[in-house]
């Protein structure tokens, strides 16, 4: 029934099932040992729940498309965008399409098989005017040991879902391996350099930005690895965009959209 009435409208005020989401442990991979951030990344990623308690975070790449982790819109569940309006409300918006790159494998961790986890999601209505395009890096693989930080709106610790929904930044470093083909990132806490602990993305935190310095989004958030039981801290692992831009260019195409790129 839920379902049914949201699909009567652009907007909505949250019901309970999808508010629930925000509060429950998601298996996506926010910023564990990040600091909140207010910088210009924030009004370009948004948080992206699914039925069934997932949350993620999404990269605004046009005014009414979003950029994500394909594990976050896939698998046929119903998914919405959510954000907070200028009073504080909270907002969902219902996708017009998704659409998740046809590389994409959702048994690739478990196969240890190569995957392309990314989605693009086209929605009903324009964002607000306080949200703006995300700029995407057209630049290749970067050196080991480049500074690159990493965005979402996942918990501050692991183990604590009531701390999701605050935006948060961590800076990490580049690191090898780097993965076959030379498609995904992999950074670490330059404090423990993927041996101990440190700041990295978490539930949460998967679609969103992992950026340069300027600002411009090099790759998409989509997995951690921790250490013991521990499923963050150690590394951060995303889909470099340069390299799927036939994908994502191609996708905005198809729906009349562009993103920019730097």
């Amino acid at each position: 029934m839920v379902l049914r009435n949201l699909s009567r409208a652009g907007r909505w005020l949250m019901p309970a099932a999808w508010a629930a989401a925000l509060l429950a442990a998601s298996p996506a991979a926010a910023v564990v040992k990040g600091v909140p951030e207010d910088g210009p990344l924030k009004s370009r990623t948004l948080m992206v729940l699914s039925e069934g308690g997932g949350v993620c975070s999404g990269i605004v790449v046009a005014r009414n498309a979003v950029l994500t982790a394909g594990h976050c819109a896939s698998e046929g569940r119903a998914v919405r965008v959510h954000f907070r309006d200028a009073r504080g409300e909270p907002v969902l918006l219902e996708p017009a399409e998704v659409a998740t790159h046809n590389g994409y494998n959702a048994r690739a961790i478990e196969a240890r098989q190569r995957s392309v986890d990314l989605a693009l999601i086209r929605l009903a209505a324009p964002l607000p005017a306080s949200f703006q395009p995300a700029t995407l890096s057209s630049a290749g693989l970067p050196r080991a040991g480049s500074p690159v930080s990493v965005y979402g709106w996942g918990v501050e610790s692991e183990g604590r879902p009531e701390t999701t929904g605050t935006f948060r930044r961590a800076d990490l470093v580049t690191v090898e391996p780097y993965g076959p083909g030379k498609i995904l990132l992999w950074a670490a806490d330059s404090f423990g350099l993927g041996k101990r602990p440190g700041a990295g993305v978490c539930h949460g935190d998967s679609g969103g930005p992992i950026a340069r310095a300027d600002g411009a989004v090099i790759a998409v958030s989509t997995w951690a690895k921790g250490s013991g039981k521990e499923a963050c801290g150690l590394y951060t692992q995303g889909v470099l965009v340069a390299p799927q831009r036939g994908f994502i260019d191609g996708t905005l195409s198809r729906w009349g959209l562009a993103a920019q790129w730097r």
